[in-house]
């Protein structure tokens, strides 16, 4: 089934302000992130959305939604919890229904003409009727910043693979000994590209954890993603296109360049690139 509603986590204070920096779309529009966001959401047909935010940020989130054809909520996340916990703070919104989890501190670059990295993983979804992750084959010089998954292959041709594990921000070590995946280079793992189609029983899971964490301690969603590897049919689909993460040094310049490049004026920014090189010392 394919996912009619969709969430995006943007309470995190480390991140909160990242979907309100200013991008330069592909068209040339001046917009916020956090339309870019939008836009990849609903390039799949989804239309209802929902941002979850700190407490007294929602006129900021508001005011930089320019997408008229997306009817997008905002609910705020009560004290800091953790990234599970933002999620579980969206449950009355998504309600049974499997849902298009995003991050708000990545932008999308699909490989596909025609085919966002968002319509990728809800046809994976729409095809297998179940959980299904995104991911990145990512050098293990990275997997501090990313969960990552193990498993098996299990169609070739759509490079898709069956989840056995789920580890938050391994280390390489770790990764060598339980994440080795069949067809990647040596000291390439698998990590979450910020994007998930979501079942009910994710919920639940969350849920659980929550009931039983010690006050303060954050609830992650990585380790009810593993459960639920162990529960029923839970796939990683290795999308074409690249993830760039905002919250990296010179994140959100690479993300800008990475999006002019696939843009309308790809030939004037390369113009001014090389020129810009020639002058620099």
């Amino acid at each position: 089934m394919s996912p009619r509603q969709a969430v995006i986590t943007a309470a995190d204070w480390k991140q909160q302000f990242l979907p309100l920096q200013t991008m330069v779309d592909r068209t040339g529009r001046t917009r916020k992130v956090l339309g870019l966001l939008i836009d990849e959401i609903t390039s799949t047909g989804i239309e209802s959305i929902a941002v979850v935010v700190r407490p007294g940020d929602e006129p900021l989130y508001r005011d930089a939604v320019d997408v008229a054809k997306a009817d997008v909520s905002f609910i705020a996340q009560p004290e800091p919890g953790g990234y599970g916990h933002a999620i579980l703070c969206a449950a009355p919104f998504v309600k049974d229904d499997p849902f298009l989890l995003m991050v708000s501190d990545h932008v999308y670059v699909s490989a596909l003409d025609g085919q966002t990295c968002a319509q990728q993983l809800t046809a994976v979804a729409a095809d297998h009727d179940g959980l299904v992750s995104a991911v990145q084959a990512t050098h293990e010089s990275h997997l501090a910043s990313f969960g990552a998954v193990g498993g098996s292959l299990f169609d070739a041709r759509r490079r898709l693979y069956q989840v056995q594990r789920v580890t938050e921000k391994p280390s390489p070590t770790e990764a060598e000994q339980s994440l080795l995946t069949p067809g990647l280079r040596h000291g390439y793992y698998l990590c979450f590209l910020g994007m998930h189609v979501l079942t009910p029983l994710v919920l639940e899971l969350l849920a659980r954890k929550q009931a039983a964490l010690a006050p303060g301690q954050p609830l992650d969603l990585s380790s009810s993603l593993h459960e639920a590897a162990g529960r029923t049919r839970y796939l990683a689909a290795a999308l074409s296109g690249r993830r760039y993460d905002l919250d990296h040094r010179h994140g959100v310049l690479m993300a800008q360049l990475a999006v002019a490049l696939d843009g309308d004026y790809r030939d004037d920014l390369l113009a001014g690139l090389v020129e810009l090189l020639a002058q620099s010392r």
